[in-house]
Protein backbone atom coordinates (compact mmCIF):
# COMPACT_ATOMS: atom_id res chain seq x y z
CA UNK A 1 0.00 0.00 0.00
CA UNK A 2 1.73 3.56 -0.82
CA UNK A 3 1.76 5.93 1.87
CA UNK A 4 -1.11 8.13 2.16
CA UNK A 5 -1.37 12.07 1.65
CA UNK A 6 -2.43 14.08 4.09
CA UNK A 7 -6.49 14.58 4.24
CA UNK A 8 -6.14 18.25 3.21
CA UNK A 9 -4.27 17.31 -0.09
CA UNK A 10 -6.29 18.93 -2.68
CA UNK A 11 -5.71 18.26 -6.65
CA UNK A 12 -7.29 21.02 -8.23
CA UNK A 13 -7.31 22.20 -12.31
CA UNK A 14 -10.17 25.08 -12.79
CA UNK A 15 -13.45 24.41 -11.15
CA UNK A 16 -12.93 20.93 -10.72
CA UNK A 17 -10.85 19.73 -7.33
CA UNK A 18 -10.45 16.27 -5.73
CA UNK A 19 -9.12 15.68 -1.94
CA UNK A 20 -7.70 12.27 -1.04
CA UNK A 21 -9.61 11.16 2.47
CA UNK A 22 -8.77 7.67 3.85
CA UNK A 23 -7.43 4.45 2.17
CA UNK A 24 -7.47 0.72 3.23
CA UNK A 25 -6.43 -2.72 1.59
CA UNK A 26 -9.51 -4.47 0.26
CA UNK A 27 -9.05 -8.44 -0.80
CA UNK A 28 -11.42 -9.46 -3.75
CA UNK A 29 -11.66 -12.41 -5.78
CA UNK A 30 -9.22 -10.79 -8.28
CA UNK A 31 -6.62 -9.80 -5.81
CA UNK A 32 -5.83 -7.39 -3.15
CA UNK A 33 -6.08 -3.62 -4.04
CA UNK A 34 -5.66 -0.71 -2.28
CA UNK A 35 -9.23 1.51 -2.13
CA UNK A 36 -8.53 5.08 -2.35
CA UNK A 37 -11.52 7.57 -1.31
CA UNK A 38 -11.39 10.86 -2.87
CA UNK A 39 -13.90 13.70 -2.39
CA UNK A 40 -14.77 16.35 -5.50
CA UNK A 41 -15.05 19.71 -3.66
CA UNK A 42 -17.88 20.90 -5.98
CA UNK A 43 -20.43 18.36 -5.31
CA UNK A 44 -19.40 16.32 -2.41
CA UNK A 45 -19.37 13.11 -4.23
CA UNK A 46 -16.95 10.56 -2.80
CA UNK A 47 -15.53 8.94 -5.53
CA UNK A 48 -12.94 6.02 -5.52
CA UNK A 49 -9.68 4.58 -7.23
CA UNK A 50 -9.21 0.56 -6.48
CA UNK A 51 -5.36 0.42 -7.43
CA UNK A 52 -2.97 -2.70 -7.72
CA UNK A 53 0.96 -2.11 -7.81
CA UNK A 54 2.78 0.46 -8.47
CA UNK A 55 0.63 2.84 -11.06
CA UNK A 56 2.73 5.82 -11.21
CA UNK A 57 3.85 6.23 -14.87
CA UNK A 58 1.30 4.48 -17.60
CA UNK A 59 -0.79 2.06 -15.71
CA UNK A 60 -3.86 -0.64 -17.12
CA UNK A 61 -7.00 2.10 -16.33
CA UNK A 62 -10.84 2.17 -16.31
CA UNK A 63 -12.51 4.69 -15.57
CA UNK A 64 -16.31 3.53 -14.66
CA UNK A 65 -19.21 5.45 -13.27
CA UNK A 66 -21.26 3.83 -10.47
CA UNK A 67 -24.47 1.59 -11.74
CA UNK A 68 -26.18 0.41 -8.84
CA UNK A 69 -29.01 -1.72 -10.74
CA UNK A 70 -25.93 -3.32 -12.87
CA UNK A 71 -23.10 -3.52 -10.56
CA UNK A 72 -24.68 -4.27 -7.35
CA UNK A 73 -27.92 -6.07 -8.64
CA UNK A 74 -26.52 -7.49 -11.81
CA UNK A 75 -29.59 -5.92 -14.18
CA UNK A 76 -29.32 -6.98 -17.69
CA UNK A 77 -30.29 -3.77 -18.84
CA UNK A 78 -26.88 -2.55 -19.61
CA UNK A 79 -23.50 -3.59 -19.49
CA UNK A 80 -22.06 -2.15 -16.71
CA UNK A 81 -21.43 -4.88 -14.04
CA UNK A 82 -19.85 -7.16 -16.25
CA UNK A 83 -17.43 -4.32 -17.70
CA UNK A 84 -16.74 -3.57 -14.14
CA UNK A 85 -15.80 -6.93 -12.90
CA UNK A 86 -13.99 -7.75 -16.13
CA UNK A 87 -12.16 -4.75 -16.15
CA UNK A 88 -10.89 -5.64 -12.13
CA UNK A 89 -9.91 -9.00 -13.46
CA UNK A 90 -8.11 -7.90 -16.40
CA UNK A 91 -5.81 -5.59 -12.96
CA UNK A 92 -5.93 -8.72 -11.35
CA UNK A 93 -3.97 -10.64 -13.74
CA UNK A 94 -2.17 -8.09 -14.98
CA UNK A 95 -0.77 -7.31 -11.10
CA UNK A 96 -0.93 -3.87 -11.78
CA UNK A 97 -3.56 -0.91 -12.84
CA UNK A 98 -6.45 1.32 -11.28
CA UNK A 99 -10.55 1.23 -11.80
CA UNK A 100 -11.46 4.25 -10.94
CA UNK A 101 -15.28 4.37 -9.78
CA UNK A 102 -16.86 7.43 -10.13
CA UNK A 103 -20.52 8.22 -8.45
CA UNK A 104 -21.92 9.65 -11.31
CA UNK A 105 -25.02 7.34 -11.55
CA UNK A 106 -26.94 7.40 -14.38
CA UNK A 107 -24.37 9.22 -16.80
CA UNK A 108 -24.98 11.88 -14.02
CA UNK A 109 -28.96 12.17 -13.65
CA UNK A 110 -29.36 10.25 -10.51
CA UNK A 111 -30.97 7.00 -9.48
CA UNK A 112 -34.26 8.69 -9.03
CA UNK A 113 -34.48 10.02 -12.74
CA UNK A 114 -32.15 7.04 -14.15
CA UNK A 115 -35.39 4.53 -13.09
CA UNK A 116 -37.87 7.59 -14.48
CA UNK A 117 -35.44 6.88 -17.87
CA UNK A 118 -36.15 2.86 -17.57
CA UNK A 119 -39.59 3.81 -17.28
CA UNK A 120 -39.69 5.59 -20.59
CA UNK A 121 -37.83 3.08 -22.24
CA UNK A 122 -40.30 0.52 -21.30
CA UNK A 123 -42.83 3.08 -23.44
CA UNK A 124 -40.41 2.31 -26.35
CA UNK A 125 -37.85 5.75 -26.30
CA UNK A 126 -33.91 4.78 -26.71
CA UNK A 127 -31.50 5.90 -23.66
CA UNK A 128 -30.67 9.08 -24.95
CA UNK A 129 -34.31 9.91 -25.75
CA UNK A 130 -35.42 9.06 -22.22
CA UNK A 131 -32.96 11.22 -21.26
CA UNK A 132 -33.55 14.33 -23.38
CA UNK A 133 -37.45 14.04 -22.48
CA UNK A 134 -36.72 14.21 -18.32
CA UNK A 135 -34.55 17.41 -19.48
CA UNK A 136 -31.41 15.94 -19.62
CA UNK A 137 -28.67 15.95 -22.05
CA UNK A 138 -27.82 12.15 -23.05
CA UNK A 139 -24.33 12.51 -20.73
CA UNK A 140 -23.63 14.83 -17.89
CA UNK A 141 -21.16 13.28 -16.49
CA UNK A 142 -17.66 14.66 -15.55
CA UNK A 143 -14.43 12.75 -16.51
CA UNK A 144 -12.48 15.97 -15.77
CA UNK A 145 -12.62 14.17 -12.01
CA UNK A 146 -10.98 11.38 -13.18
CA UNK A 147 -7.85 13.17 -14.50
CA UNK A 148 -7.57 14.47 -11.24
CA UNK A 149 -7.24 11.46 -9.64
CA UNK A 150 -4.97 10.50 -11.74
CA UNK A 151 -2.81 13.05 -11.18
CA UNK A 152 -3.10 12.39 -7.42
CA UNK A 153 -2.30 8.51 -8.43
CA UNK A 154 0.65 9.77 -10.44
CA UNK A 155 -0.76 8.59 -13.47
CA UNK A 156 0.36 10.35 -16.56
CA UNK A 157 -1.11 7.53 -19.17
CA UNK A 158 -3.31 5.16 -19.36
CA UNK A 159 -4.44 2.13 -21.65
CA UNK A 160 -7.28 2.91 -20.95
CA UNK A 161 -10.26 -0.18 -20.79
CA UNK A 162 -13.62 1.42 -22.67
CA UNK A 163 -15.13 1.92 -25.47
CA UNK A 164 -16.35 5.70 -24.83
CA UNK A 165 -13.90 8.14 -27.36
CA UNK A 166 -15.37 11.01 -25.15
CA UNK A 167 -14.11 9.23 -21.76
CA UNK A 168 -10.29 9.28 -23.60
CA UNK A 169 -10.39 12.27 -25.29
CA UNK A 170 -11.40 14.15 -22.01
CA UNK A 171 -8.30 12.50 -20.27
CA UNK A 172 -6.41 13.66 -23.11
CA UNK A 173 -7.88 17.20 -22.89
CA UNK A 174 -6.62 17.59 -18.88
CA UNK A 175 -3.18 15.66 -19.39
CA UNK A 176 -3.76 12.38 -18.97
CA UNK A 177 -2.43 10.39 -22.25
CA UNK A 178 -4.42 7.15 -23.76
CA UNK A 179 -1.40 5.65 -25.17
CA UNK A 180 -3.86 2.68 -26.21
CA UNK A 181 -7.44 1.46 -26.27
CA UNK A 182 -8.33 -1.74 -24.46
CA UNK A 183 -11.60 -2.54 -25.16
CA UNK A 184 -14.46 -3.52 -23.36
CA UNK A 185 -15.83 -6.48 -24.77
CA UNK A 186 -19.57 -7.02 -24.27
CA UNK A 187 -21.58 -10.40 -24.39
CA UNK A 188 -24.24 -9.99 -26.62
CA UNK A 189 -28.07 -10.32 -24.49
CA UNK A 190 -31.71 -9.62 -25.70
CA UNK A 191 -32.29 -7.18 -22.80
CA UNK A 192 -29.68 -5.08 -23.57
CA UNK A 193 -28.93 -5.27 -26.91
CA UNK A 194 -31.23 -1.95 -27.67
CA UNK A 195 -29.12 -0.11 -25.13
CA UNK A 196 -25.70 -0.96 -26.73
CA UNK A 197 -26.80 -0.26 -29.73
CA UNK A 198 -27.83 3.47 -29.02
CA UNK A 199 -24.67 3.81 -27.29
CA UNK A 200 -22.73 2.99 -30.52
CA UNK A 201 -24.99 4.83 -32.93
CA UNK A 202 -26.25 8.14 -31.01
CA UNK A 203 -23.08 8.66 -28.24
CA UNK A 204 -20.30 7.24 -30.77
CA UNK A 205 -19.10 4.17 -28.47
CA UNK A 206 -16.88 1.80 -30.30
CA UNK A 207 -18.69 -1.78 -28.79
CA UNK A 208 -16.68 -4.92 -29.48
CA UNK A 209 -19.20 -7.97 -29.06
CA UNK A 210 -18.24 -11.11 -27.55
CA UNK A 211 -21.15 -13.12 -29.40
Amino acid sequence: MNDAPNAAEGVPSGSTCVTFMSEARIPTPYGTFCMKVYREEATGLEHVAMVMGEVAGTALARVHSECMTGDVFASLRCDCGPQLHSALQQIGEAGQGVVLYLRQEGRGIGLINKLKAYALQDEGLDTVEANVRLGFAPDLRNFVVAARMFDHLGVTGVRLITNNPRKMATLEQHGVKVVERVPARIQHQAENERYLATKALKLGHQIDWLG
